[in-house]
């Protein structure tokens, strides 16, 4: 019975580090809460790499993801991929993105997202790649990008986006 109780302690205790290590990856800034920060792995001589992330606005007053920074990238700048007759397009969000009260805007494959240029090295999966997000009222907030599989689509390399192929490009033309 004393092997039963030490196993099921020592399982309790395992489940609690595992949930608070799960929490703790979630960034508080002010009303901003951002969490499932992940990013791609990228091929040996890729120059660019894309950022995903959830940002949650718990507050009464708006706020807006500037801009960002990377030790592993020369620029980071915040994007929209879009879809226009057909055509795939992406641009710089010059004014960055709004985050309203009380709503919660996902950065995805396909959508909005950040784009790292001149990547300094590969991006590996099972890595963290530290990153600097700044917005106009939470100011500079650091978080960590968990580095998936080449062409996952969503936290642990969840592939079943059927309507984004971005993964598939050839990174190293961009």
């Amino acid at each position: 019975m004393k092997k039963l109780s030490r196993i099921l302690a020592l399982a309790a205790l395992t489940a609690a580090v595992v949930s608070t290590s799960a929490r703790a990856e979630d960034v508080k800034a002010g009303d901003l809460v951002i969490t499932q920060a992940w990013t791609r792995a990228t091929p040996n001589g890729a120059k660019i790499g894309g950022g995903y992330l959830t940002i949650e606005n718990k507050g009464s007053t708006p706020d807006r993801l500037v801009s960002g920074s990377a030790d592993v990238a020369g620029k980071v700048e915040v994007h929209e991929m879009s879809m226009d007759n057909g055509v795939m397009k992406m641009r710089a969000l010059d004014k960055g993105l709004a985050i309203e009260p009380g709503k919660t805007v996902k950065l995805a494959p396909g959508g909005f997202h950040l784009m790292m240029f001149d990547l300094k090295s590969p991006l590996k999966q099972g890595d963290k790649v530290p990153v600097t997000l700044e917005f106009e009222k939470a100011g500079k907030v650091a978080v960590s990008l968990d580095v998936q599989a080449v062409g996952a689509q969503a936290p642990g390399g969840d592939h079943s986006g059927h309507g984004d192929h971005s993964g598939h490009m050839d990174m190293k033309k961009m």
